[in-house]
């Protein structure tokens, strides 16, 4: 999100953008659905090991799936929104998202649903998520005024956290009293809210000019992909963040699986200790300001996703009762560091990044980060396979801080402050 700074024109009411129809409209239906999504996030593991059996490395692969797409169609996503009717995009996602997840319950209710089947509908909602997502972000430009973006991107901001933190405990809940089928039910039906909400928006949205010559896309994702590739700091930001999201997902990975059947706990338990992970979220973008003032964003970010970082070694020692508090503690702390760098990494590429090049540049970026999120899930089953669940969690941890500290390179270790804008 870019923040752009305007004056006071009128005097703000309570409730401030939700008094906007149009943008109500649109904060229900996103907020709905990523309810949903977070649910079906519990749900779908959840399926696959008490109604499929599925062994460690098959659960890590449903992962893997759902993240491919932006592997495989990140980098020409975004160009091709910027040609496409933007909610049109968004209703269309919907509706195939909703329809894909009925079939889950459908199939198990006649005893037909298979770990392939499971496999394909991750799949294709993980490419209906990359369109959602990147229509989403440049649709609400067209349903709020230009003063009124900031304030409308954290209200989403805001109620996406909040659901995040709610819906691996309602997936939990809803697993343990009606099975995690019914998960997805509850998911499609967030997809149909979702979509009703977008018809219900009023705007006329611009529509793509299709006139004069169109610039191919290979142009237009090379340009961004070469400035990210050239520029010392994005380069070692982009490379971080793989590292991360590598090491993330391969231990995410397993945390269902280590939870169920090393720990013993029940599915409405698996919710709530994941329910962790959000609340650690919230509590690194409430801080990450503080700590960019404080020592600087640059030691900032340093001390925010370095700092935190070993306390993830905390979560191998869980077991029954008491020593859950070391899960909870594995997962909040890091969770706090890493979303309070993130901030400040996203400020920094927002202010740094010439405006022409700022939608590529974080394409690009996204495409890197989030092209190694497959691998690391593979990762993760493998390792859970080969030496066990928590002999590979222990691993993958360790791993993890030493690769946070890959940021002491410079130019990022050299600097209190990060630039503000490229050098010439």
């Amino acid at each position: 999100m870019t923040v752009t700074e305007a004056e006071p024109t009128r005097p703000r009411r309570i409730g401030g953008v939700l008094r906007q129809h149009d943008f109500r409209m649109l904060w229900v239906g996103e907020t709905t659905s990523r309810l949903g999504t977070t649910i079906t996030g519990i749900a779908i593991p959840l399926i696959a090991v008490e109604t499929l059996n599925a062994s460690t490395f098959l659960v890590s692969l449903l992962d893997a799936v759902a993240w491919l797409p932006w592997l495989l169609i990140g980098l020409p996503a975004g160009a091709l929104i910027d040609r496409l009717a933007r909610r049109r995009t968004m209703l269309v996602c919907d509706v195939v998202s909703g329809a894909l997840l009925l079939t889950v319950p459908v199939l198990a209710v006649t005893g037909s649903l298979t770990m392939v089947h499971l496999l394909v509908v991750a799949l294709l909602i993980g490419v209906t998520t990359v369109f959602f997502t990147t229509a989403y972000q440049a649709f609400l430009p067209a349903v709020v005024s230009r003063e009124d973006l900031p304030e409308g991107n954290a209200k989403l901001q805001a109620s996406d956290q909040a659901a995040t933190i709610a819906g691996p405990g309602i997936g939990g809940l809803i697993a343990q009293f009606a099975g995690a089928v019914m998960g997805l039910v509850v998911n499609a039906a967030t997809f149909a809210v979702s979509a009703w909400c977008l018809l219900r928006i009023r705007v006329t949205e611009e529509k793509p000019d299709r006139t004069g010559p169109r610039t191919p896309l290979r142009t237009d994702i090379r340009e961004g992909l070469t400035f990210v590739a050239r520029d010392r700091y994005l380069r070692l930001l982009t490379l971080c963040g793989a590292i991360d999201n590598m090491v993330l997902t391969a231990t995410h990975a397993l945390l269902v699986v280590f939870l169920v059947r090393t720990v013993g706990q029940p599915p409405a338990a698996v919710g709530v200790l994941l329910a962790a992970d959000a609340v650690g979220g919230v509590l690194g973008a409430l801080v990450a300001t503080r700590l960019a003032r404080r020592f600087g964003t640059g030691r900032g970010m340093l001390l925010a996703t370095v700092g935190s970082a070993p306390f993830g070694l905390l979560i191998p020692l869980t077991s029954a009762g008491w020593p859950l508090v070391f899960f909870v503690l594995g997962l909040l702390v890091p969770a706090a560091g890493t979303v309070a760098g993130n901030v400040i990494a996203n400020v920094f590429r927002q202010s740094y990044t010439p405006p022409a090049l700022l939608g590529r540049v974080f394409t690009s970026s996204r495409f890197v980060q989030f092209g190694v999120i497959p691998l690391g899930a593979l990762l993760g089953g493998v390792a859970g396979t080969v030496l066990g669940v928590r002999e590979a969690l222990w691993l993958l941890l360790a791993i993890g801080v030493l690769g946070r500290c890959v940021r002491f390179a410079p130019p990022l270790g050299r600097c209190r402050d990060l630039p503000t804008a490229p050098r010439g």
